[in-house]
């Protein structure tokens, strides 16, 4: 009877996918990441993915590349896909929904304005609903669940301000809706063209941030303007609306909303200060989670 030398006998099959997978680390992770990596229409779209679930420029490193964008473009090559979509990357022009959208973000402030100048008692009521609809309304809800915290104490901040600063404020924030939807527009389209154009997660953050703060500082230029025009208070209407105005970016790009729902509760806080700095604090959030990568793949 022969005798089988454990040493020399063939390896079960779990052993041997796992040396294999040793050998090729990428095919492991191509596994792990399959839905994700057959469903991109670009290696952008599985870098940004991939930096979701905590990928690195440095695990990539143990993938035996240089950066996440690197190992996006083998495993989008080496996944299985069927026919190409021709115009997947092609430049899509503006459609009648971009129009449709430009017309419900003028028409708040539209509203708002003929309503206080013919001196209707619900002008200010109406603004603040029209603002938290049109400014703060994401394009994306992460997870798949509404935000109702955020809308909800968004609603409540702009209505306890125009509460006690007048009809003028809520008037002020929802003439402040267009330029907002405008920016966070070309926020949007910016930061994707960054990201096309990025050869790693650092060097997009780089590229992502001047873009943001140009946005925020170009939203505030408009946000005065609009207090201004609405005979609003400037302390009290501006950090006000760029609370809002970050709230609505965050939103639509798919933050965690535990920050933006914590910014607006302290916004609720009755001393002057807490509007200003629930903004700062938003801010600084938005900084960090909008220079991120996966907060700008196609949804």
């Amino acid at each position: 009877m022969t005798t089988v030398d454990p040493d020399t006998a063939a390896p079960p099959s779990a052993e041997r996918a796992r040396r294999r997978a040793a050998g090729d680390p990428v095919k492991a992770l191509l596994h792990r990441h399959r839905e994700l990596c057959e469903r991109a229409v670009d290696p952008l779209e599985i870098a940004a993915g991939l930096e979701a679930h905590g990928i690195t420029d440095r695990t990539a490193a143990r993938f035996r590349h240089r950066d996440v964008f690197s190992l996006a473009e083998e495993l989008y090559a080496r996944s299985p896909r069927g026919e190409e979509p021709a115009a997947a990357t092609a430049p899509v022009p503006a459609g009648p929904s971009a129009y449709r959208a430009l017309g419900c973000a003028l028409l708040p402030g539209a509203l708002a304005a003929a309503a206080a100048a013919a001196g209707q008692a619900w002008a200010g009521p109406a603004a603040v609903a029209a603002t938290v609809a049109a400014l703060v309304w994401p394009g994306r809800a992460a997870g798949g669940r509404f935000p109702w915290v955020a809308h909800l104490l968004a609603a409540a901040v702009a209505g306890w301000a125009a509460y006690r600063y007048g009809t003028g404020l809520a008037v002020g924030l929802a003439l402040a809706v267009a330029p907002g939807h405008l920016l966070a527009a070309a926020f949007a389209a910016g930061a994707r063209a960054r990201l096309d154009g990025s050869r790693a997660l650092e060097d997009f953050a780089d590229r992502a941030r001047p873009l943001l703060f140009a946005s925020v500082a170009g939203f505030t230029a408009a946000a005065v303007g609009a207090a201004a025009l609405a005979g609003a208070p400037l302390p009290v209407a501006v950090p006000l609306a760029l609370l809002l105005f970050l709230t609505r970016l965050l939103l639509r790009h798919g933050a965690r909303r535990g920050p933006v729902a914590a910014a607006l509760a302290l916004a609720l806080v009755p001393v002057p200060p807490a509007a200003p700095a629930a903004a700062a604090v938003l801010l600084v959030h938005a900084v960090l989670a909008l220079s991120r990568a996966s907060a700008h793949a196609r949804p």
